[in-house]
């Protein structure tokens, strides 16, 4: 674990706001991200540890939509923007990176938390 990303819980990272990164910015190692997914329950890493997921499956496709226009609104609000995907009408999977230094920066897990925040369990 490095000094200069040390994990933060759900609340902390909650009462925070995304701020805009376009590049310059180091992007967390995998031992960092490792260390961080502890207090974000679901989430998992994916593509060697700079990207995070979770996955959801929802009742049925309207509420599949309506969490995904949620999660829209937030990621607006953050000016951070994940991918989203809604699958087989009712599973969705919504994967955070920054793009601009291909991996992860406290952003991401910024934005995961609210994602939290706001979706069913």
């Amino acid at each position: 674990m490095s000094d200069s990303n040390p994990p933060q819980c759900a609340v902390d990272l909650v009462a925070k706001r995304c701020v805009p990164c376009e590049g310059g910015v180091a992007r967390y190692s995998s031992v960092d991200a490792e260390a961080q997914l502890p207090s974000l329950a679901g989430w998992r890493l994916t593509h060697d540890a700079t990207r995070i997921r979770r996955d959801w499956t929802l009742p049925d496709f309207r509420s599949a939509v309506k969490m995904i226009n949620n999660i829209a609104a937030l990621a607006e609000r953050e000016q951070h923007h994940p991918d989203m995907h809604i699958e087989g009408y009712r599973r969705v999977w919504i994967e955070i990176f920054t793009h601009a230094i291909g991996g992860l920066s406290e952003n991401d897990f910024i934005l995961a938390a609210k994602i939290d925040a706001i979706t069913p369990p």
